[in-house]
């Protein structure tokens, strides 16, 4: 089932996002640029690595709850369909979709592909003003929010995605809450394309809405809204945050100092930011960055 309907997304959906589906039963979406690849080995790659991405995670301020059996319940995913991609869940992962997780989340190397799930669904599926955005994801000259990679590659929801758009009040924010998730979202960009948060036409920025709008729901300040961003970016693409932080070593910046606002903004994070780093820092690297989950 997921098959075909990944067929007749490719098929009718004209996004720069191919979306494909790999045998094992993992969900891509792969930027039409070429991916990110491995950056040519520097000395201190790997304690880069460590600093970047700890292999023992980095903790969120922010609680997951039972919002995996709300999406579940109200549609936005589709328990059996997310049984075909995830096959043997781990009972945290099982705990995070069918139960009630009342820890702050801990985001790692091994569950940061899941995490993206799961705040995909969460930004796709609650309400919020800048799903309704006519200058942006519901401009006309796109054809209506339906058609971006966000949107029609969602494939893992009961019925259509659209049928669930912004339909939901999972975390509902106050009007102070929602000028701080608009703000933050402006200057949060992704290296697979040169979009802002606040556009969030693919994956990877649907899942930072989703994440921005329960830290703000949660009471999570500024600050902390920011240093979570970094983190959840960082695992998300790997590879082009440890690029980043050879750029900022060159410049004498430790990578524990760096400011979120300014690494996660358009001169760095962004399709055109990164591709000037990582040009200027590994030229083997190449010049974006895959969209994977």
């Amino acid at each position: 089932m997921i098959t075909q309907t990944l067929d007749t997304l490719t098929s009718r959906f004209a996004v720069p996002i191919l979306i494909t589906f790999l045998g094992l039963g993992a969900l891509t979406l792969q930027g039409a640029s070429a991916g990110i690849q491995a950056a040519s080995v520097q000395p201190d790659y790997t304690a880069l690595a460590d600093e970047v991405s700890p292999a023992n995670g980095v903790e969120l301020p922010v609680v997951w709850g039972d919002l995996g059996k709300k999406l579940v319940e109200r549609g936005v995913i589709d328990r059996e369909k997310w049984t075909e991609i995830y096959r043997s869940l781990s009972a945290e992962e099982a705990r995070l979709i069918d139960g009630n997780s009342p820890e702050k989340l801990r985001i790692t190397r091994e569950n940061a592909a899941y995490l993206l799930n799961l705040f995909w669904a969460l930004g796709l599926g609650n309400q919020n003003p800048i799903l309704q955005d006519e200058a942006g994801m519901e401009n006309p000259e796109y054809g209506g929010a339906g058609y971006f990679a966000s949107t029609g590659g969602w494939s893992l929801a009961k019925g259509e995605a659209m049928e669930h758009y912004g339909k939901y009040a999972l975390a509902p924010l106050t009007g102070e809450q929602q000028a701080l998730v608009k703000k933050i979202s402006d200057g949060i960009y992704r290296p697979c394309c040169d979009n802002p948060t606040s556009f969030p036409d693919c994956n990877h920025g649907m899942a930072m809405l989703g994440l921005l709008e329960l830290l703000a729901y949660q009471g999570a300040n500024e600050e902390e809204m920011w240093d979570a961003a970094l983190a959840a970016n960082s695992y998300w693409f790997p590879d082009t945050y440890q690029i980043i932080a050879l750029s900022m070593k060159q410049r004498g910046v430790a990578w524990s100092d760096v400011s979120p606002q300014e690494v996660l903004g358009k001169e760095y994070s962004s399709y055109t930011g990164f591709s000037r780093i990582a040009a200027a820092v590994a030229p083997s690297a190449g010049s974006g960055a895959s969209c994977s989950v």
